[in-house]
């Protein structure tokens, strides 16, 4: 390959993977309700996710490991694990009003996915189970009930807002009056995020005024317990658009807090790959990678986490890879990627990311100029159209590579058309980016790379 279009490639490369960063997992719809358990099963007390303790009124020792697990997986966005530990804290403590408190938190909104309506009867049972027994509680758990029950209503409502904005200004009052306790102040830095959800920077660079209350909140937790999992973990989310620099020392603190939370221990690399420490963030992905494994051998939910945050470890992975230019790291991660369950491909909100996730490969492919495996590789079925788009980019760079232009012009044309389809325009990836979008940039590249062919720099 030459020179000038190596550089084409891998400034499409970057670019591509600045759209992964920067939309990263959000806002994710499908979120699939928790089953309940059986009578007779118990949830597994995992082993090595830290000892971060939050001590609850409650006579059971053992619902307290269970809060304490659910709080810790909470932070880790394993919201459906969580809420079998809360659920089985109750379980073991009937009168645990904080029990009822964390599986009703669990069932809301985060900044990754909004409330799905079939969560709203269980948050609402749960936080009127934790008001009917908060004689049992301190009166700090009573302030956190009462102000949890302002973000729920009984039925399913269209707009959230009101609800949501409800619960920050109470859990601002919680954090105010009891300013020693950490979790009460990084839960209500999440209320404000959550009211906002990836929307914290204006377009200059500078913090929104409603968003300086969440990076104030959360660095005052830092400063008094710079190991908070999850404020250090909300502060990478908060800052890592326009300011990575400041939660440097938050994801460093991160990286080996949690281990057996895949999630959090992927959580530095956000930080990482946008300071140019690649190889700390295929590092970092590399563990996040074995710990999910690890909780994926063991009975589950099927959840968001499985489905959006598993192979979120594995994409990150790749990026980081290819920017160090890791080649055969690069490619496993893009495989692994790509092992998605191809009946998902037809859920109309995941069609984009997991067409996207599909195509990785070949993105790895035309990245390390592996041409001969891009030609062998089969088309998509053509109602892919995203995918199919994406092969016949590779095809195109791989003729061109080979000094072929017409066959190159061949696959342009055919990517061209797939540019203008109207159901592209409409296909997105986190819903940020759409797939025609995407297909611009990749035709722009391909005439580019054919133009240095005929060394016609101009065009």
């Amino acid at each position: 390959m030459n020179h000038k279009l190596k550089t084409l490639v891998i400034s499409f490369i970057v670019g591509l993977g600045l759209i992964i960063i920067s939309t990263l997992i959000s806002p994710f719809r499908f979120n699939p309700p928790v089953a309940a358990l059986s009578a007779q099963e118990q949830v597994e007390l995992i082993d090595n996710l830290g000892n971060y303790h939050y001590p609850i009124a409650t006579t059971s020792d053992l619902a307290q490991k269970y809060f304490d697990q659910g709080l810790i997986l909470s932070y880790g966005f394993n919201h459906a694990e969580a809420a079998l530990a809360f659920r089985e804290a109750s379980r073991q403590d009937p009168n645990c009003a904080m029990c009822y408190w964390g599986l009703a938190y669990v069932q809301g909104p985060n900044i990754n996915a909004p409330m799905a309506d079939d969560q709203v009867p269980e948050a609402w049972q749960a936080i009127q189970q934790a008001i009917a027994v908060s004689n049992n509680a301190s009166s700090k758990e009573q302030a956190y009930i009462t102000a949890l029950a302002q973000r729920y209503a009984a039925q399913p409502t269209a707009d959230r807002s009101s609800l949501d904005l409800a619960y920050a200004q109470a859990m601002k009052q919680v954090a105010q009056d009891y300013p020693d306790d950490l979790d009460a102040a990084t839960l209500y830095a999440e209320s404000l995020m959550d009211t906002m959800p990836w929307d914290y920077w204006q377009d200059d660079g500078e913090l929104k005024p409603a968003a300086k209350p969440i990076l104030a909140t959360l660095e005052s937790v830092l400063a008094r317990n710079p190991q908070h999992p999850g404020a250090t973990h909300l502060y990478i989310h908060a800052t890592e658009k326009e300011q990575p620099t400041l939660a440097i020392t938050a994801a460093d603190n991160l990286c080996n807090l949690v281990p057996a939370s895949g999630h959090l221990v992927h959580m530095p690399s956000h930080i990482y790959i946008r300071v140019g420490r690649y190889q700390d963030a295929v590092i970092a992905n590399q563990k996040a990678v074995i710990a999910d494994r690890q909780y994926l051998a063991s009975p589950h939910p099927e959840s968001i986490y499985t489905i959006g945050y598993v192979p979120h470890n594995y994409h990150f992975l790749w990026f980081a890879a290819v920017m160090s230019g890791q080649g055969e790291i690069a490619m496993e991660a893009a495989e692994q990627t790509a092992a998605i369950d191809p009946s998902m491909i037809e859920n109309p909100e995941m069609s984009g990311v997991l067409q996207h996730f599909s195509a990785v490969p070949l993105y790895t492919e035309v990245r390390f100029g592996k041409w001969d495996k891009v030609l062998e590789t089969p088309a998509p079925n053509p109602e892919l159209k995203y995918a199919t788009g994406v092969w016949h980019y590779a095809r195109g760079m791989a003729f061109t590579a080979q000094g072929k232009q017409a066959e190159a012009q061949q696959e342009l044309a055919k990517l061209q058309v797939l540019t203008a389809d109207p159901e592209l325009a409409e296909m997105t990836i986190w819903s940020f980016n759409s797939t025609a979008s995407i297909l611009k940039i990749a035709a722009e590249v391909l005439t580019g790379s054919l133009a240095s062919l005929e060394e016609d720099y101009t065009t």
